[in-house]
C-alpha cells in the first residue's frame, strides 16, 4: 500500500512539473519559406510552387535577389535541402554566391513534364504519360517567371538546377532557349532519352549563358559518359564566352551526388563576373 502511494505521489508530481514547465514554452510552426498556388493556363493544373526567401529579405526592402529555379522542388523532394545549402552558401563567412530566392517546382506528373516525344519501344513502355516539355517550359516561362518576378523582389539573374529527368530538361533549355536562364546546373541528365536525341542535335546558342555546371556521380557507363558527352559538346561553343564546369564524382552514386554536386556548383561558379 505503501509502494501504491509513493507511486501516486511520483506520478502527481510529474503531472504538476509537465504542466508548469508547459506553461512556460511557446510553440510555434516553423516555416522555412511560402507556398504559392498557381493556376495554370498553359498546363490546365493547379501548381504548387515553395518559395524560399533569402535572410535579409524582409528586413533589406530595397534590396533586388536573383532567384533560383529547382526542378523536383516539392517539400518532400529537392526543395527543402537545396534550400538549405543556398543559405549556407551565401552567408558572409562562406560568400560563395549571392543570397537569392529559391523558387521549388513541385511535381504533379514528372516524367510527363520533364520529357519530350519520343518515339523509342522502352521509353513509350517505361514512360507512357511522356512527352510535356515544350508546355513545361511555356508554362516557366510565361507563367512562372513573370509571377514570380511581380511577387518578389527579384534582379535579372536566374539559375536552373536539374538532376536526373530533370537534367535532361534543363539540357532542352540550354539547346533550345538558352537565353531563358544565365546559369545551369545539370546534375546526371538523363540523355539517353529518345535514342540520345539531344546530344545527336546541334547545339548553336544565340546567346551565351554566364555558366553550365555538369555533375555526376559513379552511375554506369552510360550516364557517365553521356554526361562527359554533354560537357565535350558545348564545352568548345562556349569557351570564353562561358564558364563551363565538370565534375565526377567517384565517390557517389545516383541518389547521393545532387546535393554535394549543387554544392561544388556554388564554389566553382564566379556569380559576379568581372565586366
Amino acid at each position: 500500500m505503501k509502494n501504491k502511494t509513493l507511486s501516486l505521489f511520483a506520478i502527481i508530481c510529474l503531472t504538476i512539473s509537465a504542466f508548469s514547465y508547459a506553461e512556460k514554452v511557446k510553440i510555434e510552426p516553423f516555416s522555412i519559406g511560402e507556398i504559392l498556388t498557381l493556376n495554370s493556363t498553359t498546363l490546365s493544373q493547379q501548381r504548387i510552387i515553395n518559395v524560399y526567401l533569402p535572410n535579409s529579405y524582409q528586413q533589406n526592402t530595397e534590396k533586388h535577389y536573383p532567384v533560383i529555379y529547382l526542378l523536383d522542388g516539392s517539400k518532400d523532394e529537392d526543395f527543402i535541402h537545396i534550400a538549405g545549402l543556398v543559405q549556407f552558401a551565401s552567408f558572409s563567412s562562406i560568400n560563395h554566391m549571392p543570397e537569392s530566392i529559391v523558387v521549388g517546382i513541385a511535381n504533379i506528373d514528372r516524367k510527363h513534364d520533364l520529357t519530350s516525344a519520343s518515339s523509342h519501344p522502352l521509353d513509350i513502355k517505361d514512360l507512357p504519360t511522356h512527352g510535356g516539355s515544350k508546355k513545361f517550359i511555356h508554362f516557366i516561362n510565361d507563367e512562372l517567371r513573370p509571377l514570380i518576378n511581380k511577387t518578389y523582389r527579384t534582379n535579372s539573374t536566374n539559375t536552373l538546377i536539374g538532376q536526373s529527368l530533370g537534367g535532361l530538361f534543363a539540357t532542352d533549355i540550354l539547346f533550345n532557349h538558352t537565353a531563358m536562364f544565365n546559369h545551369y546546373v545539370i546534375i546526371s541528365p538523363s540523355l539517353w532519352w529518345a535514342d540520345n536525341e539531344l546530344l545527336n542535335g546541334p547545339f548553336e546558342p544565340k546567346t551565351f549563358p554566364q555558366s553550365v555546371y555538369i555533375g555526376v556521380g559513379k552511375e554506369g557507363e552510360l550516364m557517365e559518359g553521356l554526361a562527359r558527352q554533354l560537357h565535350k559538346k558545348i564545352a568548345p561553343i562556349l569557351n570564353k564566352k562561358s564558364q563551363v564546369q565538370f565534375k565526377y564524382f567517384e565517390n557517389l552514386d545516383y541518389t547521393e551526388t545532387l546535393h554535394l554536386a549543387v554544392y561544388d556548383a556554388f564554389k566553382k561558379v564566379n556569380y559576379h563576373p568581372k565586366k
